[in-house]
Order: structure tokens, then sequence, then C-alpha cells
């Protein structure tokens, strides 16, 4: 067997060569990065992704958190930096510490008390012990019992009313905030959510009642049909309700706790002269009050912030209003191990800075949920690869609208925002989430599903 030679390293007496040595222990052996300390000495591979400690409360916040809140409590204000440079960038340098972390089997390093005297020695000595620094003005301070109406309404306006201009740069114009259908690498990314809301209306049935029209003037059918009516649970910035509403001919109830996304939606059917087919109601899932009365329900990626405990809720809500026969689509994320694992909302960072108290499971777990609530599964069709794609167009529309972005929120959330994105991509290319699209029908009268499929 042949040896390969170390790679070259790069370390100047002080702080960086101080802390390559204390996290050994940790790390499973040498930096697999090249690490600049605030008083400029640097120590690790010169060929590896340089990794910025701008003070020693990058530190204490890790050593007050270990693991990824404090690195993501340090990064967001700037305290760690990962600068693009030499070919790398925020994605290759996650996906590079991913690597090294399975490689080294990080996650089964039990220290010994020594390292732990010795790493806490050598805080100590560099300043980074004391208080805690305070947490971040962009990490969420919700409160409340888990998933109160109080509370649902808290978390989801931490999240989505930072303003409408604010999704609308990072967003295509249809402003739909969840996975697309590409047909391939190069399909851009509104093309690809039209692509997804037609295939959600096809599959709901909505082009029974009324045929659709690309030109957006949908009139009753021939037959002199109804129009079909449609509830769209979490309707988000109505992208579902309008297009249904202007291409498929639905007669649409849309709800929403955001008050800004109502405002939005409001304002958009007012513009397409939708008022008589689209209804806005700012209203929580539970509180829908029709029962057998529409002939198809969606829900799109509004599952996961319903909670554990609330899921049977949920789908019963789903499956009272939609009537016997009629058809629910669910499209929601997923996430691996029990019950969604030991960070159902998808890790630390991502459940203290984005979307609290969401809840992720396998999807055969949400499947299972769906079907003891009364509705027979008929297809699941998985969309991993799809959201991968999804991320990459929001990701390139937010870097292409920074400027504008930085004056709506500043850099802290600037840097939240890039942190979520470019992690979020990672987890649905690594297989660490998914997403599906789940359809269903009410038992109790027949269905008109095709025997064959056509999606």
């Amino acid at each position: 067997m042949t040896q390969t030679a170390p790679r070259p390293t790069i370390t100047t007496a002080g702080v960086a060569d101080r802390l390559a040595e204390a996290v050994r222990p940790f790390i499973g052996g040498d930096l697999p990065v090249r690490l600049e300390a605030w008083d400029g000495s640097v120590a690790g591979p010169v060929d590896a992704p340089l990794v910025v400690l701008r003070s020693p409360d990058a530190l204490r916040r890790l050593l007050w958190h270990p693991g990824e809140l404090g690195a993501a409590q340090a990064y967001v204000t700037g305290e760690l930096d990962v600068p693009a440079q030499d070919g790398w960038d925020l994605e290759s340098t996650l996906t590079h510490a991913f690597a090294v972390g399975a490689e080294r089997g990080l996650s089964g390093v039990r220290l010994s008390p020594r390292a732990m005297v010795d790493a806490i020695r050598t805080a100590a000595d560099l300043g980074a012990l004391g208080r805690p620094p305070a947490a971040p003005s962009s990490q969420a301070r919700i409160k409340g019992r888990l998933h109160s109406l109080a509370r649902d309404r808290s978390s989801i306006s931490h999240h989505y009313d930072l303003s409408n201009e604010f999704y609308s740069l990072i967003l295509e114009p249809q402003m739909a905030y969840s996975c697309g259908y590409h047909a391939t690498p190069d399909t851009p990314l509104e093309e690809a959510q039209r692509a997804k809301l037609d295939l959600v209306c096809t599959k709901l049935g909505l082009t029974e009642g009324v045929p659709g029209s690309l030109d957006g003037d949908v009139q009753r059918g021939a037959s002199g049909g109804r129009r079909l009516r449609m509830l769209d649970v979490g309707c988000g910035w109505g992208s579902l309700s309008l297009h249904a509403a202007q291409y498929f001919g639905a007669q649409v109830t849309g709800v929403t706790i955001a008050a800004e996304q109502k405002k939005f939606i409001d304002a958009r059917i007012a513009e397409r002269g939708l008022q008589d087919r689209v209804e806005i109601r700012l209203q929580d899932y539970r509180e829908v009050p029709e029962r057998d009365h529409y002939d198809a329900v969606g829900s799109l990626e509004m599952g996961e912030h319903v909670g554990a405990t609330n899921y049977p809720t949920y789908v019963e809500v789903l499956r009272r209003a939609v009537r016997p026969g009629g058809r629910v689509l669910v499209q929601q994320m997923s996430r691996q191990g029990t019950g969604g694992g030991k960070h159902p909302g998808g890790g630390p960072f991502i459940e203290s800075f984005i979307a609290p108290d969401m809840t992720m499971r396998p999807v055969g777990e949400t499947v299972g949920l769906i079907e003891a609530g009364g509705l027979e599964v008929r297809d699941v069709h998985g969309m991993r690869e799809h959201y991968v794609l999804t991320v990459a167009g929001w990701i390139d529309r937010f870097e292409a609208n920074l400027p504008r972005l930085r004056e709506l929120v500043g850099e802290e959330v600037v840097r939240v925002w890039r942190l979520y994105l470019v992690g979020g991509a990672l987890a649905f290319r690594d297989g660490r989430m998914g997403v599906d699209q789940i359809l269903a029908v009410r038992p109790g009268a027949p269905h008109t599903l095709p025997a064959v499929r056509s999606w």
C-alpha cells in the first residue's frame, strides 16, 4: 500500500494554532479547514476551505451550544465566516465538513475528561469563557403552549411576515414557496412552479368540472356544470389558489394565518378580476367549518407546521372538508428516522431561526396517519431531487438581489437565509430530507381517479 504525503499546512503561532491543537479530540484529528483567528494567525491545510473566527464570542457560543446551533449563531452574527475564495464557498465548505464528519465517524466520538479539561483551559486562556452571548436578534422567540392557536400564529409570523417584497426577491413571480416540478435540470424556476401547479390541479381532478384555459379566461363548461370547489389549506401567497381559479376554473377558498400573505393575495385577486372565484380567509386550519363541501382539497407544505400531536386533527379537517369521493393532495417534506429522528424540525438551526415547532417524519409514517384519519391513499410521488433544483433557483435570485435584501432586513437576516437555503439544498441532495405529493380520496362515494395515471 502506498502512503500519501500529508497535505501542506500553514501554521502561525497564535490563537489558530492553539485552537487546532485543542479541537483535535473533538474532530478526530487534524483541522479539515484552514482556520484564521481574530489575531490574524492561521492554521490548517492550504488547499482546504477557509473558516474565519472574528471574535472570541464565536468560541463562547460553541461552548454554550456545541454543534450546529452554536456554529449557526456565530455565523449569522458574523463572528464566524466562510468567505468564498480559492474555489470554495459555503455550499462546498459544508459538503466538505459533512464528508469529513462521516469519514471520521464524529457522531460517535467520546471525549476523555482530560480532553475536556484541556479544551476549557484553552478557552479560558483565549478569553472565551464567561456568560453566554445574547442570542442573535434573528433567532425566534416563541412562547406559549406548543401548537396553541396563538403560538402557531407567532411561529408563522416569524417566518412569513418578513415582508412580501422580501419573498418576491427570492421566489418567482407566482410566489410559490414549495417544491417545483422540473422537467429537466435546466427548466427555469417559474416554468417548474407552473408545472407543479398544473400537476396538483390535474391530480385533484379540477379539469373534470370546467375545462382549463391557458388564456386565463375560464368560463363555465360547455355542459353548463358548476365550478368545482377547492379548499387550499395553508395557501401561502396564493399560487395554487389563483392558478386553480384562473387556469382550471375552480371556485377556491384559501386559508392562511399570515396577515401579510392575505393582503398580498387579495391584491392579486383584484388585479386579475378573480373576486367571484377566490376567497382568502385569515383562518387557522382548525377553524375551517365546512363539512362534505369541497370537491378537492390541496395543502402544499403546510402539514409540517401542525406538529406531531395535531397531525390527526389536520387530517380530520381535510377529510371532513371534502365530499365523499373527493380528492385530497398533501405535498409535504419528510425526514428520516422514527418520528423524524432527534430533530424532526430539521435540526437546531432551522428549528431556532426559520420554522419553530415544525415536525417532519418519514413519508411512510405520514401515509399511515393519513390512512388512519379515514382517507384512502392512492398515489405517493417522491420529488426530492426536484427540491434541489428549486432551491438552486431561489439561491440564484437571492444572490442577484442581495443589495435590496440587505436594505429590507439587514445583514444578519441575509446570513440566516443564505445558511438556510444552502443547507436546505444539501439536505435534499443528500437524502436527509425529502418531499412527496400524497394523493388520497375520501371513501363513501365513487371516485373519478383514472385507472391509468398520466402523471
